[in-house]
């Protein structure tokens, strides 16, 4: 697949591997591992600095992998969502993308789309029913 990079492929064996119980039980062990060895090691600086390294390590590391992750994602639904936009009959196909404008444009839509539940609400409170595809209005 095109763009499929070797950070890429790595991230998607990471968050498939790192989200499993087994994973989670290895963590567990190099901490009852690490807390066992205290006595051993009569709890020197040496000691807690090993745990406190690598923790720091992988927590920094598994922020870009989970990023990444969520991106991918966040842009694979994106997509979705453009495609079920583009082919149902009536839609607003300035909807399309719509993730890539600025606040100020979100925002007009979201008070478009808040004008339009509103309206509902009021119709439903006075006995009528939320069905049809109104228009957005201006």
């Amino acid at each position: 697949m095109a763009g499929n990079t070797g950070f890429t492929r790595f991230a998607k064996w990471a968050s498939r591997y790192t989200g499993r119980p087994v994973s989670f039980n290895l963590a567990v062990a190099i901490i009852v591992v690490w807390l066992v060895t205290g006595p051993l090691f009569r709890y020197s600086d040496t000691w807690q600095l090993a745990i406190n390294t690598g923790t720091t390590i992988v927590t920094f590391l598994m922020v870009f992998l989970i990023q990444n992750t969520q991106n991918r994602d966040t842009e694979a639904m994106q997509i979705k969502l453009d495609e079920l936009i583009r082919v149902v009959e009536g839609a607003h196909n300035a909807l399309l993308d719509l993730e890539e404008l600025d606040e100020d444009a979100l925002d007009k839509f979201r008070a478009r789309y808040e004008a339009l539940a509103e309206r509902a609400r009021k119709d439903m409170a006075a006995g009528g029913t939320d069905f049809g595809t109104p228009e957005l209005g201006q």
